[in-house]
């Protein structure tokens, strides 16, 4: 392998794992389950396509063809991610409802923004 792949790999996956760190320092942060949701959600998406990228380059250095197995890998997760944050949220949202709260909260009409009667 060649090091300037080596060194593109390097740099794809320490810019993975800060934005990881940075996902995790926002969840522990951040004050509400509903906003804490996005900063995970959206750094798993980021850190899973530069590991995937450093994936390919490395495999497709180290065997000389280009290797896009890895295409499968990301291609699952970005499909399986939304929907598991959908579903986390949907959870929330029940979980927060049987307990009493009014979430969402009601949207309230302005008036420029009420809707036509009938």
């Amino acid at each position: 392998m060649t090091p300037v792949a080596d060194a593109i790999v390097a740099v794809l996956l320490l810019a993975s794992g800060i934005v990881v760190l940075v996902s995790a320092i926002g969840l522990l942060r951040l004050p509400d389950f509903f906003v804490r949701m996005h900063a995970p959600s959206l750094a798993y998406t980021l850190g899973t396509w530069t590991a995937t990228l450093a994936t390919i380059i490395n495999f497709s250095a180290h065997q000389g063809v280009l290797s896009l197995s890895a295409w499968l890998v990301i291609v699952l997760l970005s499909i399986t991610a939304p929907v598991t944050t959908v579903f986390l949220a949907r959870a929330a949202i029940f979980r927060l409802r049987a307990a009493g709260e009014d979430v969402p909260p009601p949207l309230v009409a302005t008036p420029h923004q009420d809707l036509p009667k009938g």
